[in-house]
C-alpha cells in the first residue's frame, strides 16, 4: 500500500518533539554543531580553519583528494548496488538523501552510515527552495534531519538545495540558523538527463582535480552501472576518496552532534 506522505511527515514531526525538538515551533533557540569528547560537548567550528563557510563546491588542496557524493535516494534497487561497489573497493562516499524516501527506507539509510558513508541533508520533498520563505526552508531539512536521525542516530551536518538553488542570501540564514554548511559541487556530468554511461563517465574522470566534489545520483541506472569505471580510474590517476567531511578536516558527521530548533522558555 503507498504511503500517505502527510501521516508519514507527521509522524517524523511527532518523532521530533518526543526527541525535545520541533521544526514547527514559532520561535526559536538555536543550537551549535558540537563534537562529542566524552561526556564533554564544546562548540565545533564549520571550515577547515575555523571560519565560517556558507557554500562549498570545492576545496582549494593539493592532494589529490575528492569527495564523491550521491543525490536524491535512497533508492531500493540502485542504492543497494552503489554500496556494494563502494564496500568492495574500501571507499567512502556521501549520501544526500531526500526526507521521503528516507522514512520508507530507514534500514537503507542504516546501512550507509554503518558501512562508513556520511549522510547530507537535501530537503524532505526535493522542492525549487528559491521559491520557499525561511521558515518553509528550515521546515523542509529540519523533518529531514529528524528522519535520518531516527533511521540512524545522528543527524546530518550538511546540506545540499535540489538544483543548486540557493543564493548567499539563503546559505548564510541557513549557516546562521542551523549551522549547516551548503555544500555543491564542482563537477557535475549531469547524469540525470541520461547522456548514457560512458558519457557520464568520460566527464568525471576528465574533469576531477584535487579536492573536487563529484555530484552523481544513486537513482540513475547508467551513474551505477559505469561506477566501477570511474572509481578504478580515478584511482588510477592518484586519488582518494573522502566524504564531504573528511574534505573539510572535520571528524567523521556521526561523531558530531548537530542540535537543530529548541523551543524557548
Amino acid at each position: 500500500m503507498p504511503i500517505n506522505e502527510n501521516k508519514t511527515r507527521r509522524a517524523v514531526l511527532q518523532g521530533v518533539t518526543a526527541l525535545g525538538a520541533t521544526a514547527l515551533w514559532p520561535r526559536f533557540a538555536y543550537g551549535q554543531d558540537r563534537l562529542r569528547t566524552g561526556t564533554q560537548l564544546r562548540p565545533f567550528p564549520i571550515g577547515r580553519n575555523g571560519e565560517s563557510v556558507d557554500q562549498i563546491r570545492r576545496i582549494r588542496t593539493n592532494d589529490r583528494v575528492v569527495a564523491l557524493t550521491f543525490d536524491d535516494g535512497p533508492h531500493a534497487v540502485l542504492t543497494p548496488q552503489v554500496l556494494d561497489i563502494l564496500a568492495g573497493r574500501g571507499i567512502r562516499a556521501s549520501f544526500f538523501v531526500i526526507g521521503n524516501r528516507v522514512v520508507r527506507a530507514p534500514g537503507l539509510v542504516a546501512r550507509i552510515a554503518r558501512e562508513g558513508h556520511e549522510i547530507g541533508n537535501h530537503t524532505w520533498s526535493h522542492p525549487h527552495m528559491s521559491q520557499l520563505s525561511d521558515h518553509a526552508i528550515l521546515d523542509e531539512i529540519d523533518t529531514t534531519a529528524r528522519a535520518v536521525e531516527m533511521a540512524t542516530g545522528f543527524s546530518p551536518v550538511i546540506m545540499r538545495p535540489p538544483y543548486g538553488e540557493f543564493d548567499r542570501r539563503q546559505s548564510r540564514m541557513l549557516r546562521l540558523a542551523r549551522n549547516l554548511p551548503t555544500v555543491l559541487w564542482s563537477v557535475d556530468p549531469q547524469d540525470w538527463r541520461r547522456p548514457g554511461g560512458w558519457a557520464i563517465s568520460d566527464y568525471i574522470l576528465t574533469n576531477t582535480n584535487p579536492g573536487a566534489v563529484i555530484l552523481s545520483h544513486d537513482i540513475v541506472d547508467d551513474t551505477v552501472r559505469n561506477l566501477p569505471r570511474v572509481l578504478d580510474g580515478l584511482s588510477a590517476q592518484g586519488y582518494r576518496f573522502v566524504t564531504i567531511s573528511e574534505l573539510l578536516g572535520w571528524p567523521a558527521w556521526n561523531q558530531r552532534r548537530h542540535l537543530t530548533a529548541v523551543p524557548i522558555g
